[in-house]
């Protein structure tokens, strides 16, 4: 049971009339820009045979189909993939797949499934497989047509990890694929001091080879990757680790390839004025500037990290407070106009915030986009993962928990 945030009383403070009136004002004009958008339920989740409380965000196709996972619910109570497809006014859900439908498929995905450059779904489970230690898999429709929206998809499990020097238990971080077909992604556990690695899985035909890229050691590079890596066009890594570093508090890395290997430089190491480690995942500009979104329980910040001169320069964007749920895990997301979005579980009045920054020279104006009012509205409560847009600008995310059952899909409309 996770604890929810209890209403605050207000001071009372005398002030002028004309000064009550300017803020109430203020308030008026914030809360109606932070609600006007269409705020839509497209799914309520029953935590069943559909899935249950998704903690990661969605993944858009290119015919507007939605795919997502949740760790709970399916058939066999392990998990669900799931697609929604928009049939006239309305959004109809299909399980695609539930995993526990065959050995070792792996159980418990925390992450999005990722479209790979072949149009099947690729993603991984924090526990199952062989070992037990979690999967990466692919999945991809059956070879002919479903005659009912419940035909199953096609799972394979590209690897299984041991729990040894290979990584234990990949979480909440989103796989990536480089140029030539390759994956790549982290684990929290396991490697060489089971703090953690990042891997790479390499195609040959049908099999995929796994190899170890980074092995984490809580010194200056840190430890416990929860999120995923970014490429950028050079074809370096980025990511987040929420331990190690100088103060313990996690640090932002870069894994530049070599001829012998790969070489890990650590960016930044969060302290405790930045409001909590890298827990979230990054994204980065057309410039080439990092965001993120640290956070711990109740407090957390959106950042940027700015490449000067060889060195990296960190950036506190907006502190956020609220409350006591556990920190954003998705990355942050930027619109075609380079206003970043993210969400934010605990803001709001504690059950959780889409928030929106805007640029403007060099600073940034901070909004509230969308803000949850309760658990018991039908509308949802506490959004951890990343948010998507699409070409007409509509939102999509997840809220994990509320909307009268076990999370919710939502889409908010300009």
């Amino acid at each position: 049971m996770r604890p929810k945030q209890s209403p605050q009383t207000a001071a009372r403070i005398q002030q002028p009339p004309e000064v009550v009136l300017l803020a109430l004002t203020l308030f008026v004009l914030l809360a109606a820009t932070a609600q006007a958008q269409n705020y839509t339920v497209l799914h309520v989740f029953s935590g069943h045979g559909d899935g249950g409380n998704p903690f990661a965000g969605v993944t858009l196709d290119r015919q507007g189909r939605i795919y997502g996972m949740t760790p709970y619910g399916g058939s066999y109570q392990d998990g669900v993939v799931f697609r929604l497809v928009r049939e006239g006014e309305a959004w109809v859900l299909s399980p695609i797949y539930s995993f526990g439908s065959q050995e070792h498929d792996g159980t418990t995905p925390f992450d999005r499934v990722i479209l790979g450059p072949d149009g099947v779904l690729y993603g991984t489970t924090s526990y199952g497989g062989a070992q037990g230690y979690g999967t990466v898999f692919s999945l991809r429709p059956p070879a002919t047509a479903c005659k009912t929206v419940l035909c199953p998809w096609l799972e394979t499990v590209l690897y299984s990890f041991t729990g040894g020097a290979d990584g234990a238990n990949p979480d909440y971080g989103d796989l990536v694929f480089d140029q030539s077909g390759n994956l790549y992604g982290t684990t929290v556990y396991g490697g060489s001091s089971n703090l953690g690695v990042v891997f790479k899985l390499t195609r040959s035909g049908s099999a995929w080879t796994e190899s170890v890229l980074w092995n984490f050691a809580r010194g200056d590079d840190g430890s416990y990757p929860i999120s995923g890596v970014i490429f950028d066009p050079a074809g370096n890594l980025y990511g987040t680790t929420t331990d190690g570093g100088s103060d313990s508090l996690g640090t932002v890395y870069e894994l530049s390839p070599t001829q012998s290997g790969w070489n890990e430089t650590t960016l930044y190491s969060f302290t405790g004025a930045d409001n909590g480690s890298g827990a979230g995942g990054l994204i980065m500009d057309a410039h080439g500037d990092l965001f993120g979104i640290t956070g711990f329980f109740g407090t957390g910040a959106a950042f940027e990290l700015t490449p000067q001169n060889g060195n990296w320069s960190f950036t506190r964007l907006q502190t956020f407070s609220g409350g006591g749920y556990p920190p954003t895990l998705g990355a942050p997301t930027l619109d075609a106009q380079g206003n970043l979005y993210g969400p934010l579980p605990g803001g709001g009045d504690g059950f959780g915030e889409i928030f929106k920054l805007s640029p403007s020279g060099n600073q940034w104006t901070y909004s509230p986009f969308y803000q949850f009012d309760t658990c018991n509205d039908g509308n949802g409560c506490f959004p951890i993962g990343a948010v998507t847009f699409d070409a007409n600008r509509n939102m999509y995310g997840t809220a994990e928990e509320g909307g009268g059952g076990a999370g919710i899909v939502f889409e908010i409309t300009p």
